[in-house]
């Protein structure tokens, strides 16, 4: 069985930015130290591939989504 990768989108950055949208949550059976704090989507796909993990997208709640629309405006 291959590890998972569990990560998830950050709330304060917006489409378009050029900053890192995603944060690294957990891993599962594979054992790896990350020492960045936020990561863009290739470089997830790039160490998932590279350990042979598969990418987990963890998805938001519904209250998180309004907080999100709250602050773009």
């Amino acid at each position: 069985m291959p590890g998972k990768i569990f990560y998830r989108e950050r709330l304060r950055v917006g489409e378009g930015e050029k900053k890192p949208r995603f944060i690294l949550v957990a891993t599962a059976g594979i054992d790896m130290r990350v020492y960045a704090q936020h990561l863009r989507k290739k470089e997830l796909e790039h160490i998932a591939q590279a350990v042979g993990a598969e990418l987990v997208l963890l998805r938001s709640g519904e209250k998180e989504k309004d907080k999100k629309k709250k602050t773009k405006k």
